[in-house]
């Protein structure tokens, strides 16, 4: 009983100290932007302007004692995570990401080992899945952002040729952009102008855009604006085109998408029969199945068994993922 106080007692200050971390550092977030930009502008002077150019990304001083962002920055995570978090639309830090993760992993590890006994060998495993929740949100927050960007960027880049077509220079067709077009190209073509008005060189600033956005229109759009840049040549007629093969690829995609939708409906069916069919037999026979959450030799079975169904779920998901 003393040994299961101690737990108990360690448990709720892990808890606390997460809490206590989370709340911090989205209390303190807004200071920390603010902040970060003021020495940013602060610290940089005339001479090194071009090469510290204004990236408006959010930074983080690896000098200010905080132990999680001094190990990630030791194996080069923190640029990555802060990238992901920059496509993704989310003005996070870092530390904020993965202290949000770690507060979940000890509540979730927490629980197991004092409400599910029976699960506590596999609690380092089990409380694993609850901590990518805020890594999971990101990466959905990105696929959605990616994608509506990549719906939007044909029209805008017939946008774009329509505006030098009437005489307007490039740009200023990058700033009627944003006047045109919601969030989120509207957003990133506008960063990229205020970013030129702000003195980065035209050409700095959409590669700034493609690293941003890591679609493989972009690398060729910002191609075609750098080599008609240094060669000269109709640059509206090669956005047209471009447009052009964009659109064509869109239903390509959604041919292939109707051919494999049924490759794809047999992947989910086959991940739902064991569930169906556990269903099934409980109705039937409730102390065969009670036996794979009661017995420890059960509970490993049902582990493995769901593990390895999560991994028979993603590689059909892989065979059917054709990339345009």
């Amino acid at each position: 009983m003393e040994r299961l106080a101690w737990l108990m007692a360690a448990s709720w200050l892990a808890f606390l100290l997460s809490w206590w971390m989370v709340s911090r550092f989205v209390r303190l977030s807004e200071t920390r932007r603010i902040r970060s930009r003021l020495l940013a502008e602060a610290g940089r002077g005339e001479g090194n302007k071009k090469k510290n150019a204004p990236g408006l990304l959010v930074q983080e001083d690896h000098h200010t004692g905080r132990l999680i962002l001094r190990l990630i920055a030791r194996f080069a995570l923190k640029e990555r995570l802060q990238a992901f978090l920059e496509q993704a639309g989310l003005r996070w830090h870092v530390a904020r990401l993965l202290h949000a993760s770690l507060a979940l992993y000890l509540v979730t590890f927490a629980g197991i080992w004092h409400g599910l006994p029976r699960l506590r060998p596999l609690a380092l495993v089990l409380a694993a899945g609850p901590a990518m929740l805020p890594l999971g949100y990101v990466w959905r927050r990105r696929q959605i952002r990616l994608r509506r960007f990549e719906e939007q960027f044909p029209e805008a880049l017939e946008f774009v040729s329509r505006s030098m077509r009437a005489g307007h220079a490039f740009s200023v067709a990058l700033e009627m952009l944003n006047k045109e077009f919601p969030d989120p190209l509207g957003g990133e073509f506008r960063r990229a102008f205020d970013e030129h008005n702000l003195g980065l060189p035209l050409d700095v600033a959409l590669q700034k855009l493609a690293a941003r956005i890591p679609l493989m229109d972009v690398q060729f759009f910002v191609s075609a604006v750098l080599l008609q840049k240094r060669t000269g040549g109709n640059l509206a007629e090669v956005l047209d085109k471009l447009a052009y093969v964009i659109r064509e690829r869109f239903k390509l995609r959604g041919r292939i998408r109707a051919i494999s939708a049924h490759g794809r409906m047999t992947g989910l069916a086959l991940s739902l029969i064991p569930a169906g069919v556990a269903a099934v037999m409980f109705i039937g026979n409730r102390d065969y199945v009670t036996f794979f959450f009661t017995d420890p030799t059960g509970q490993w079975m049902l582990g493995g068994a769901l593990i390895l169904q999560l991994i028979g779920y993603a590689a059909m998901r892989k065979i059917v993922a054709i990339e345009i």
